[in-house]
């Protein structure tokens, strides 16, 4: 199965970056305009094992609608939200916050399967979620930088 991993510097403590990833309605904020990305979930969201968040976007102009659950929580050192239902076969995304000299080092880790397997991924799932991430990042260190 496929891995995605990415990581970014953020020149800022740990406790003040983690918060950020903490709340949930700030995915909204990272997430690129072109999904047309928005949170059904009514806040607040009281992030912890168990929870439950749903979303609705659109994939090159597919509407999907995609429940996630918080499958670890461990503040402010990591958390992990797995895919309940949504367009991947699997979807683990592991999000770490390690404290490291000038900042915060934040890893993205995500384990995911597609329909179609391969294929489908190499001509299309792995480009878009590179440019997601790639999007995040651009936010992330606008914010954090």
């Amino acid at each position: 199965m496929p891995v995605f991993r990415t990581e970014i510097l953020l020149p800022r403590p740990r406790d003040e970056v983690f918060p950020f990833f903490a709340d949930a309605m700030n995915l909204e904020e990272i997430t690129p305009p072109w999904l047309r990305f928005s949170i059904l979930t009514e806040p607040p969201i009281e992030m912890k094992v168990g929870a439950r968040i749903d979303y609705r976007l659109k994939l090159h102009g597919i509407p999907i609608r995609w429940r996630t659950s918080i499958t670890a929580w461990d503040p402010p050192r990591s958390f992990v939200d797995t895919q309940i239902k949504g367009p991947y076969r699997r979807w683990v995304h592991t999000h770490t916050f390690e404290e490291v000299e000038g900042g915060t080092l934040v890893i993205d880790e995500v384990d995911y399967a597609v329909p179609g397997w391969w294929i489908v991924d190499r001509l299309f799932v792995r480009r878009d979620v590179a440019r997601i991430f790639a999007y995040r990042h651009e936010v992330l260190a606008e914010r954090f930088g």
